[in-house]
């Protein structure tokens, strides 16, 4: 008499494969920045910066000659700028895969909210606000230019707290979620944004907000470290390990 065998269960495995969601905010993230780039530097016009060491003339001469693309710039950005949440999300979350706190998670998501006010909503507002009435006193037109600029190029430390959290983060990190270079690399943004300081008592030079170390310097080590951000994000999501679904055999 032959006996049938019991069916077996096989337990569920764990398998690197990345959340479905994930992986798709992954995908996004580059494609937020590429759009993110065109327009500053394409359509805002600022980037690369214009001069600080100007007349009141040549302040309203620039809003005069590019002020349709400001306004087509900026008015993106204000659309799309919601799309930075969710990449600093995107950060945060796998943060809150290491094993430190979550804390350390929060305070990079709110230090990049919080930088994100001074360092683009303002911009916005006085480029639009001074292509909206060009007849207005030149004074003013320069105002807004110098508000503008001082506070996007010279604002960068209001994300030295998110950069500090996160290095420090990587450090401790046991699950690594990031390598430990990368931690080294992020210090160094915060160093950039020290020197960026400066530009609001330079009018000119290097440390002028359009000078070789005020803003060039700290664009170079930011599209480095954003770019390693992007591979590195990648990996983790690769890596992170989901549940596979059972199988029955007989």
């Amino acid at each position: 008499m032959s006996v049938l065998a019991p069916a077996r269960l096989r337990t569920a495995g764990r398998v690197p494969a990345g959340r479905r969601d994930v992986r798709w905010v992954c995908w996004f993230f580059p494609v937020w920045y590429a759009v993110f780039g065109v327009i500053i530097c394409v359509l805002a016009r600022v980037t690369p910066p214009p001069r600080p060491d100007v007349t009141a003339a040549d302040k309203v001469a620039f809003f005069t000659a590019n002020g349709s693309t400001i306004q087509i710039g900026f008015t993106a950005l204000l659309i799309l700028l919601g799309g930075a949440a969710v990449t600093n999300g995107l950060v945060g979350y796998h943060m809150s895969r290491m094993s430190v706190g979550p804390i350390f998670a929060y305070g990079y998501i709110g230090g990049m909210g919080v930088g994100a006010l001074p360092g683009f909503l303002l911009v916005a507002v006085c480029f639009l606000t001074a292509t909206f009435r060009t007849d207005r006193d030149p004074q003013i037109t320069g105002l807004l230019y110098d508000l503008g600029m001082l506070s996007y190029n010279g604002s960068l430390g209001c994300f030295s707290a998110a950069y500090l959290v996160f290095a420090i983060a990587i450090l401790y990190d046991k699950n690594e979620i990031f390598p430990r270079w990368f931690a080294y690399v992020t210090i160094w943004q915060i160093i950039t944004e020290v020197i960026a300081t400066q530009m609001f008592v330079a009018y000119s030079g290097p440390f002028a907000w359009n000078g070789s170390l005020a803003f060039w310097w700290s664009v170079v080590v930011f599209s480095l470290w954003l770019g390693a951000l992007i591979v590195l994000l990648r990996g983790a999501t690769a890596r992170e390990v989901t549940e596979a679904p059972a199988e029955v055999t007989e």
